[in-house]
Parts: structure tokens; sequence; C-alpha cells
């Protein structure tokens, strides 16, 4: 007889990868056509332009738990190091190769020791640090956001984010997502979800008496609530 959690772990990875290639492939086609220049725009994730988050995006696409591991040993477990050199590996020579790597990844279903919902938050969340500072607006539908937001209140596997709203009450006024309790934090869940990752300036889309605590925690440096 089947192990009906090994079904729905199943279940889940099957329904959710094709929201991940379908976010993969909106940001491939916002970026096409974007000017040299602006390739070197910083991002909304510190330090890096929007040319090297998309290059980022493309080697967790293509890194599977066994070289994720290597890289990792190799680095001698300096995570932040691991980081650059997958990035640097996929950066290419101009950004038009760095876009075509990332095209070539969007069907992928390759990826680190993480869980899919994970990559999926990835997508988005990186998708915004390049989007935001462009100009360029995109709205990926609220059923997946709300399922990315439910897993990074509960988590700080991959980005401190569980720490970040911890007693704080986060409400989405676009869809279901609620989570928490204490000072409200409302507005889109994209900007929850932006905010409880560390981005300041989607603190500017909510509202409410914890607004300006989650600010506070996104500045840099920030280690827990």
């Amino acid at each position: 007889m089947s192990n009906p959690r090994t079904q729905t772990g199943r279940g889940e990875r099957a329904g959710l990868w094709p929201a991940v290639h379908t976010e993969r492939a909106a940001l491939a086609a916002d970026l096409a056509g974007l000017e040299d220049g602006r390739w070197e725009t910083p991002s909304l994730c510190a330090g890096l332009t929007v040319r090297e988050v998309l290059a980022h995006l493309t080697a967790g696409a293509t890194l599977n738990s066994v070289r994720w591991m290597a890289g990792v040993i190799r680095c001698r477990f300096d995570f932040d190091k691991q980081v650059a050199v997958r990035l640097a590996e996929q950066l290419g020579g101009t950004p038009a190769e760095t876009l075509e790597r990332f095209r070539r990844a969007v069907p992928s279903t390759t990826k680190p020791p993480l869980p899919v919902v994970a990559m999926l938050g990835e997508v988005i969340v990186h998708g915004e640090d390049i989007r935001h500072p462009l100009g360029i607006r995109h709205a990926p539908p609220v059923e997946v956001l709300t399922r990315v937001a439910a897993y990074y209140q509960g988590s700080d596997m991959v980005v401190l984010a569980r720490g970040r709203v911890g007693g704080l009450r986060l409400a989405a006024d676009d869809g279901p997502f609620t989570a928490g309790s204490g000072p409200l934090v409302t507005g889109p869940t994209l900007a929850l979800v932006m905010a409880m990752t560390g981005r300041a300036a989607h603190c500017d889309a909510l509202e409410g008496d914890g607004v300006a605590l989650l600010r506070e925690r996104c500045r840099p440096g920030f280690t827990g609530a």
C-alpha cells in the first residue's frame, strides 16, 4: 500500500512546478528587449544588479542537490560564496547571453535540496527584485502568492522571514492570506511576501500599526524578532 504522505508530497510538487515555469516564462518575456544599460540597474536584492539576480535564478534552476553540496564543500560551507560562484557561472558575457541562459532554464525541474514551494518563492521574490526598480508591473495569481506567503511566514530556511514577522498579524487585502497575531500589517499579498523577505520598498504598499516595526526589521543586519 502506498504512503498517503508520499502521494500528497508528489501531488504538491506536480501542482507547483507549472506555477514555477509560468513565473519564469513571464519574467523572461518582461525582460525581452531590455536596453543593455538597464541591465546594470541595482535590484532590490542588496548588492546585486538586475542582471546578476537573473543569473542567480538560472543557477538555482540548474543546480541539483549533488552539485549544490559539492559547491558548499568546495566553498568550505560559506553559503554566500557558493551563491556568488554559481551566479558567476551563469552570468555570461553579455546581457543577451544572461537572458538566453535563463530562458533555457524556464522548464527545468532541477533544484537544490529545497521544497518546490521555495523555488516558486525564489522566482516570485527575485522576479520582483528585478521588475520593481525597472518599473515593470507583474501580478502573479493571488492563489500562487498565497501559497508562497504561507510558506515564508512559517520558515526561515532560505531567507529570514518567520523571524521577521514574529509578533505581527499579517492580513492580505486582495486574497485569503492571514497569519500571526499582534499589531496589524495589511496590504496586497505580493507586498506582504516582499516585506517578509526583507524588501523595505514594499512596506510603502502596506498599512497598519505593525508596518513601522516590519520596516525596521527589513534593515540589513536584522537577525530575528
